[in-house]
């Protein structure tokens, strides 16, 4: 059965407010990784809720790809900043080997979590207004 675009641009928009809570849950309870974590993915999903109400594929984990898939359509430049500073923090606020040593935990403070959930909520607030351009109450 075929999805209906502004449905599954909804669903996807509403986990990544639930993600954005939880990276400010994660902030506030000092897990400074994972709040990196969950402001990523916070700006991944609006970008694919985004791709899916225009009717397009939204695959993958880059951000910044993801929002160069919109460039004909949009002006993302100011945006590319945002997502270079998130698609930073996918692999390496998880795995320990993604340190020479110690672990993600001892990489992450309180002020790269503030500016990962800031850049999250900028281009969560820009896809919000071209998702109500195309119609959907968000």
């Amino acid at each position: 059965m075929a999805v209906d675009r502004l449905s599954e641009a909804e669903r996807w928009l509403r986990q990544s407010l639930r993600d954005l809570d939880a990276a400010r849950g994660s902030l506030a309870g000092g897990y400074y990784e994972w709040a990196c974590f969950q402001a990523q993915q916070a700006a991944e999903k609006a970008v694919k809720a985004l791709l899916h109400g225009l009717g397009v594929g939204a695959w993958g984990h880059s951000i910044v790809e993801l929002l160069d898939m919109l460039r004909d359509r949009y002006n993302i430049e100011g945006l590319m900043p945002l997502a270079r500073e998130l698609d930073r923090h996918y692999i390496p606020a998880r795995y320990p080997n993604s340190f020479e040593s110690g672990y993600p935990a001892m990489y992450y403070d309180n002020e790269v979590a503030e500016r990962a959930i800031k850049a999250a909520e900028a281009i969560i607030t820009w896809v919000r207004e071209r998702l109500r351009e195309l119609g959907l109450a968000t």
